[in-house]
């Protein structure tokens, strides 16, 4: 629920680019591609967020929160970071028990459990939930996965009554989330529902393409892109290799295609293989 405790209102941010991305999943290599480039591209830090979901399926958690630290970007709370702050023994996303994907997720999450610093989980509890900030003349709110439950699953597919209904709930013009792993859109009512993809994970389209956003503020009117990028993806694979992390999971960072597609809803699971073009 939203409460003055875990919303944090980072005001009107002046027109410009805003890069918006999520899902690091502790792929260091991603990170550094996509700081990079915000650099490349002349983006300060005031207008960089992170939709959560720093850590994850990767090997370098401790780098990635330490580059996050760094940086001093706008930062919400994922599943994991919520999980791991609090000392939970699973990742939270609501795997079915004893499915592939709650198997799998034993491994790494334990694994970086044991991984970050002392210094890096308790800066994990300066992180909010949620984010508002007031943009082209919209009000626009971020979230990680839903609003009461932070690992609901929301698509491209998913009824818009479900969208609708967080809108309303938050007063947003445009929601901004995470979680999924798939970019996607919805536009509807004159509301905006956006998810820019993940950058730790390509998009279960048959590329090691990963992908995040770009908000402008042209005229007074907002637009958004998304965006995709090539990263060294083969070092990542192998530090994950290294460190004994599912070999599926490694894997995806090159074919591009997730190990299950358990979280899938149907429509999501026949793009399987099919490269984007958003």
């Amino acid at each position: 629920m939203i409460n003055k405790t875990n919303t944090k209102n980072i005001g009107k941010l002046p027109s410009g680019k805003v890069l918006i991305f999520g899902g690091v999943y502790s792929n260091f290599q991603a990170l550094q591609k996509i700081k990079a480039m915000a650099t490349a591209l002349d983006i300060p830090n005031t207008r960089i967020i992170c939709t959560g979901d720093i850590l994850g399926y990767c090997a370098q958690p401790n780098e990635c929160l330490e580059l996050i630290r760094d940086w001093n970007i706008h930062t919400i709370a994922g599943n994991v970071e919520l999980q791991i702050r609090e000392d939970e023994d699973e990742c939270g996303c609501n795997f079915s028990e004893g499915s592939r994907c709650d198997l799998l997720s034993q491994n790494w999450y334990a694994f970086t459990q044991k991984q970050i610093s002392a210094d890096n989980k308790e800066w994990l509890f300066t992180l909010p939930e949620f984010l508002r900030f007031e943009f082209g003349g919209k009000k626009c709110f971020v979230l990680h996965g839903g609003l009461e439950n932070t690992s609901q699953f929301i698509f491209k597919s998913t009824d818009w009554k479900i969208k609708a209904d967080i809108l309303d709930a938050t007063g947003a013009d445009v929601i901004l989330s995470g979680h999924c792993g798939l970019p996607f859109h919805d536009y509807q009512e004159n509301k905006y529902w956006i998810n820019p993809g993940v950058i730790g994970m390509p998009a279960n389209d048959g590329t090691a393409r990963v992908w995040y956003g770009i908000l402008e503020n042209q005229r007074g009117k907002i637009n958004f892109s998304h965006q995709s990028m090539e990263y060294d993806h083969e070092t990542a694979a192998t530090f994950m290799k290294q460190k004994g992390l599912p070999s599926t999971y490694a894997e995806t960072l090159s074919t591009g295609l997730w190990d299950n597609m358990e979280i899938l809803e149907e429509e999501e699971k026949l793009l399987r293989g099919k490269a984007l073009n958003l």
